[in-house]
């Protein structure tokens, strides 16, 4: 055998052994999403590369190419709307303006309430509390005494109404007060929540945490301790916490590791999930359905018009289902994050709801009755921190706090208030009475002749826009005026409390007429025939490119 011949041989043979890693890696490329999103490692790369500039006073009113007349009537509208919040919101403004000085938390959410380029003359000008001083039935009060109509749904902890979480608070801290705050053994009381929260989840074995984040990553390191494998995966766009594993992207200081991020909805992403021999787990956040393959939506990146949100119940159903069936096939553990949903959709959960069984379940937020919480729900083999035949193999998780007194006790009156027939009624017809209700919101914005709609999965909204514009991010501050409470992400989320009655969303929905009719006064949507999201987007890029080499000014 001569030389040429052995270097064909070996060609060959390294051929051989690395195609089938070549075609994985293609096909783990083919089941991500086409956004940055699904790209973590270049939307970091981009993010750093993205220049800080802002707009002067006069671009500020004519970013999308205005009319002189146009620009005069925006900032007149602006600058009226500046001495109402002056004249309305003093004693918070106050306050938040004092503790940002020293919370690092309010400094970050006070700056991303708006696209960049427009938030330093809009914190200079409309200045809004972050402090409130009580709450009842839907309303919340601030400083000034102003009264609000609440659609912040405390970042979803706010299913059943402000007055509820009071109650399991208060009557919570009542059954435990003769132990009080001793950690590590058990009150009683936790034997009876995990005899209940078993009947809700239909799983084996209970585990309690601090958060919702760390019932995730328990339940991630769970699965990987059983199953052996490395990866969980991921889809474009959802939310499980802050912890570096389920947030690979912006926003992470660390690269990607044990993580596979895919397509929401996808088949290449079920090809993925049957081939690969390294996936654990895949989690689910079910409120991904509305919005799939995008994430929170949130006012700081609403540069243009193209923000979308559309709930197919039966397809994210049928999704779910080829889930299972997958996982199942392949030996993965399929974890609901129910976080955020769970409660909110059906007294069982997004498993009730959508009919699908998982084999973890992650709780948290409402559950707390009020308090903060997280709860892992498991197989009973799943569950197991230790393996019997390996004494030394185990999978560690504790908390100081886990299981405390206080938060079992509210717990505990929140899942007995959930069996209470006052409480099971508010489920009764609840998706046909949040759909009427987004329903008739949409139709008199549009029989007004206002370019906004809502979306909604159950009384989870997204406010999205029908024409291209640079401005729409300024409703939140007309909804503000007119006495409606979002949060900082702005109309990217409205989440309102199951107590809502048909008089109390009367009045939302009037107030929010009334608000994109204000916003259209003053000349925000103006309408350029000539212009396109496409557009906006590039004269952006054209800025961002200006700015970053040089000759932006």
């Amino acid at each position: 055998m001569d030389e040429t011949q052995v270097i064909y041989i070996f060609s060959l043979g390294a051929a051989l052994v690395t195609l089938p890693r070549i075609k994985r890696r293609l096909e783990l490329s083919i089941a991500k999403h086409r956004s940055l999103a699904g790209h973590s490692k270049m939307a970091k790369r981009v993010a750093r590369l993205i220049p800080y500039y802002e707009y002067d006073e006069a671009t500020f009113f004519r970013a999308d190419g205005a009319p002189e007349e146009i620009a005069q009537r925006r900032q007149e509208g602006f600058m009226a709307l500046a001495a109402l919040y002056k004249e309305r919101f003093a004693q918070s403004v106050a306050l938040t303006a004092e503790a940002g000085e020293s919370i690092s938390d309010l400094q970050f959410t006070g700056s991303y309430r708006v696209p960049f380029q427009f938030s330093r003359y809009v914190q200079q000008h409309l200045k809004g509390g972050s402090f409130l001083q009580s709450s009842s039935g839907v309303q919340v009060q601030d400083l000034d005494g102003n009264f609000f109509y609440d659609v912040t749904g405390s970042y979803g902890v706010n299913v059943f109404g402000y007055d509820f979480y009071k109650h399991c608070i208060a009557e919570g801290s009542a059954r435990v007060q003769s132990l009080g705050p001793v950690l590590g053994a058990y009150h009683p009381i936790v034997a009876d929540n995990a005899r209940r929260l078993r009947a809700i989840s239909g799983l084996d074995e209970v585990s309690f945490h601090m958060s919702g984040t760390e019932a995730v990553m328990q339940a991630v390191r769970l699965a990987r301790y059983h199953t052996r494998r490395s990866h969980l995966v991921r889809f474009n766009g959802s939310y499980h916490g802050w912890w570096e594993d389920v947030q690979p992207g912006i926003g992470n200081p660390l690269p990607p590791r044990e993580t596979y991020t895919l397509k929401d909805m996808d088949a290449d992403a079920l090809h993925v999930i049957s081939t690969r021999k390294d996936i654990a787990c895949v989690l689910v956040n079910p409120l991904q359905a509305l919005h799939p393959n995008v994430g929170a939506p949130g006012d700081s990146s609403l540069v243009d018009s193209t923000r979308r949100a559309n709930f197919d119940r039966q397809a994210y159903t049928a999704w779910l289902h080829q889930l299972r069936e997958v996982c199942t096939r392949r030996g993965i553990v399929l974890i609901f994050d129910e976080v955020f949903v769970g409660f909110r959709l059906a007294p069982g959960g997004a498993q009730e709801y959508f009919g699908v069984r998982a084999d973890m379940v992650t709780y948290g937020k409402t559950l707390g009755g009020g308090l903060p919480v997280g709860v892992v729900c498991g197989r009973q083999d799943l569950m197991k921190r230790f393996r019997k035949e390996r004494p030394a193999d185990i999978c560690f998780a504790r908390g100081t706090f886990n299981s405390n007194p206080y938060v079992m006790g509210a717990m505990q009156v929140f899942l007995e208030q959930l069996e209470r027939p006052e409480v099971r009624c508010l489920y009764d017809g609840l998706e046909q009475t949040w759909n009427g209700r987004a329903l008739e919101l949409n139709q008199r914005l549009e029989a007004a002749g206002l370019p906004v709609r809502v979306a909604n999965m159950s009384s989870i909204w997204t406010v999205y826009y029908l024409q291209p514009c640079r401005y729409n991010w300024m409703l939140q501050y007309y909804l503000r005026a007119q006495g409606l409470a979002l949060s900082w992400v702005g109309t990217g989320r409205l989440i309102f409390s199951l107590n809502y009655s048909d008089t109390d969303f009367g009045v939302v929905a009037e107030r929010f007429v009334a608000a994109a009719q204000a916003m259209q006064r003053d000349g925000w949507w103006w309408e350029n025939p000539g212009l396109t999201n496409k557009k906006i987007r590039r004269g952006i890029l054209r800025e961002m490119l200006a700015h970053r080499f040089g000759s932006g000014k």
